[in-house]
């Protein structure tokens, strides 16, 4: 039997079944519709496409089936209570992670008890498959709407029971007070009005909404029980939910300056869905063509839908909660980038002496790692020693303002999804293209400015060595061990080097985490409280600490846990029993040094070729691994959907074959008057 005909055969008897169901039945074969029209694949749109045009047909052409259809429809919508779906569906919950974990993982073994008179138990019930909302929003709207045009509603005979009347319209009035009280209640949380004081001094809008919204229904009410127009609109209520928004985006901008702690983050996320869901259901009550109301109700499915396929996924959970904690740290990450990103001759040589600089603290941190490692330790041991050495090393570098290139992409990778952001319609690709090659140019002279540090002092030393005691700092069989952590062909380099990528986004994370919590927690004017710091430093002395706390202490606190997370991970692996263990760039190029010195001409040019292969696999990884992910992270915090990677790919390689060196050397400085 041809897919068409089966497809078609299914439809007719899921429409014959629901003419044919009394009340206890039509749930269930509503559920039996909704399966004729899913596709095999959730993916596959058109399959399911085509089947609603199919329904959409046979509606229109046939009464029978379009009365009993539509009559199924009312008595879902009129006999169940749909507050739950109309007021929680889709709205962030107020729960930390863990609980929210909890509660999913108890809902996976031991289900909820399922409601039949609740409308978002039917609605999870006739949509039962976690991926019915890819096809279902996959579905054009207009085909939608086309179904729901062919139903005809107001054709709908009204229920037996005079109460029932309007039923689905009072629900609605029902939501809009719960989500009203919601929304007035989280305006006077404490965490919210310590971040606008100016709440308190005047009338709040979160609260007038509320006034607002009790005339509204109770017009709305009276309207209905004595059968005549409403007299009272919408217009003041959507007035005072844009003064809400307005304040939302104030503590926004505030909280970029102030920092935001992630309660604040969740409230503002709350109150934000809970306004917009109060939007929309003042849009379904709206006097307007049903053409357009049908659109809105289309749009709305589309939202509940997806709100309960995923209301116990677990990634959906960490979905949101990646989101909160990017959104916390994006701000101060990405004007951390900043600095990292050249556009001038002197900005561009300034970069390469802070690289220098770095480079020769890697040779040290990298001689006195050597050293460490020539005595036998228990893993705990091993991990302290390690990671004192590394932190030191990454403090020194940033007290020193030195730049060390592979801890760049974590933080550039913020700026560039914020120039996404900035970027107009217009230009859009030309001033991305502009980012990626200063970001390119940046990263490759911090790079080489490491690099020609690292290799010719390393070797240096090693000489000296020999030549001051006569025997080489590195034995010939740990030598060939430090050459194999730079093998190309070793799946463990690979592993080893992705993993410190990992540890270098995540530094950038934990950078900006801080340098928030400063701002947030206020820690600069506490410190300045403290009597006994101010006795011990004076007051001059105390200014200074607070100061270069609170412009610094997210960089610094990065850098001790970079030096841990890199001081651990063998260690880890040691005490799990899995071989783990971190390949970062440049020690690995100041360990090679140091090995090819104790080797002395024992490697072929072919073994050499070979090093550089490896040194460079290092290197992209750990630059691709932490720029990627950090890039995630900021599109997603920033809520931005790139889809013109081709056109951006397209305008970079002309610029290359325009200018290529401009993608290793920065162009002539523009004059002063010129803006950049």
């Amino acid at each position: 039997m041809p897919p068409a005909e089966r497809q078609a055969r299914a439809l007719d008897a899921a429409l014959a079944r629901i003419a044919a169901a009394d009340e206890t039945q039509r749930l269930d074969a509503l559920a039996a519709l909704v399966d004729a029209l899913r596709p095999a694949r959730p993916r596959l749109a058109e399959p399911a496409q085509t089947q609603l045009q199919r329904l959409t047909e046979r509606v229109r052409e046939d009464p029978a089936v379009r009365a009993s259809l539509r009559d199924a429809l009312v008595w879902l919508l009129g006999s169940k209570q749909p507050l739950r779906l109309f007021t929680e569906s889709g709205v962030l919950a107020q729960e930390s992670f863990f609980a929210g974990l909890r509660r999913r993982l108890g809902e996976r073994l031991l289900p909820e008890e399922w409601r039949g008179d609740e409308l978002r138990d039917c609605l999870a019930r006739l949509f039962d498959r976690d991926t019915d909302h890819v096809w279902v929003g996959a579905v054009a709207d207009d085909v939608w709407v086309a179904l729901l045009d062919a139903l005809d509603f107001s054709a709908a005979r009204l229920p037996a029971a005079p109460g029932e009347q309007a039923v689905m319209s009072l629900q609605i009035l029902d939501a809009l007070q719960v989500v009203s009280y919601r929304i007035a209640s989280i305006g006077l949380e404490p965490e919210f009005v310590r971040s606008y004081p100016a709440i308190e001094r005047y009338e709040s809008p979160f609260l007038m909404q509320n006034v607002e919204v009790h005339a509204f229904i109770a017009e709305r009410r009276a309207a209905a029980a004595e059968k005549r127009a409403v007299a009272l609109d919408d217009k003041q209520l959507l007035m005072l939910l844009d003064q809400c928004r307005k304040i939302i985006d104030k503590v926004r901008k505030q909280a970029a300056q102030t920092g935001a702690s992630v309660s604040l983050t969740v409230l503002l996320v709350r109150i934000e869905q809970k306004i917009e869901r109060l939007r929309v259901l003042l849009a379904l009550l709206e006097d307007r063509p049903t053409h357009e109301l049908n659109g809105v109700r289309v749009q709305f499915l589309k939202a509940l839908v997806r709100a309960e396929n995923r209301r116990h996924s677990i990634r959906e959970l960490w979905s949101q909660t990646a989101d909160l904690l990017s959104s916390r740290v994006i701000e101060n990450a990405s004007k951390t980038g900043e600095q990292y990103i050249t556009t001038t001759r002197s900005e561009y040589f300034g970069l390469l002496n802070s690289a220098l600089g770095a480079g020769f603290v890697v040779v040290v941190a990298a001689f006195i790692k050597l050293a460490l490692s020539g005595e036998a330790r228990a893993p705990f041991g091993e991990a302290v020693v390690y990671s004192l050495n590394y932190a030191a090393a990454f403090v020194l570098m940033y007290v020193c303002h030195f730049s060390l290139a592979t801890k760049q992409p974590a933080v550039t990778a913020h700026r560039f999804a914020r120039s996404i952001e900035e970027a107009g319609a217009r230009r859009r690709i030309e001033a991305l293209a502009e980012i990626v090659v200063r970001t390119f140019r940046s990263q490759f002279v911090a790079i080489a400015g490491n690099l020609l540090i690292v290799v010719p002092v390393a070797l240096l030393i090693a000489d000296l060595m020999y030549a001051q005691t006569g025997h080489y700092y590195v034995g010939e069989a740990k030598a060939r061990h430090l050459l194999e952590d730079a093998d190309p062909l070793d799946p463990r380099v690979w592993a080893w080097a992705a993993i410190t990528g990992i540890w270098l986004f995540l530094t950038g994370l934990i950078s900006g985490f801080y340098d928030n919590k400063a701002a947030y927690d206020r820690v600069p004017q506490r410190l300045r409280q403290l009597r006994w710091l101010r006795a011990l430093l004076g007051r001059r002395g105390i200014e200074r600490l607070a100061t270069y706390i609170d412009l610094n202490l997210g960089g610094l606190v990065g850098s001790i846990a970079f030096g841990i997370m890199l001081g651990t991970t063998a260690a880890l692996g040691r005490v799990l029993g899995v071989p783990l263990g971190s390949l970062h760039v440049t020690f690995v190029s100041a360990n090679c040094a140091y090995a090819i010195v104790t080797l002395d001409g024992g490697l072929s040019g072919g073994e050499i070729a070979r090093l550089c292969a490896g040194v460079a696999v290092i290197g992209l990884l750990n630059l691709g691994v932490s720029f990627t992910l950090a890039l995630s992270v900021a599109l997603r915090a920033q809520r931005i959907h790139f889809t013109d990677t081709r056109a951006l790919l397209f305008e970079l390689g002309r610029r290359f074959l325009r200018r290529p060196q401009h993608y290793f050397w920065p162009p002539r400085d523009p004059p002063a008057d010129t803006p950049q």
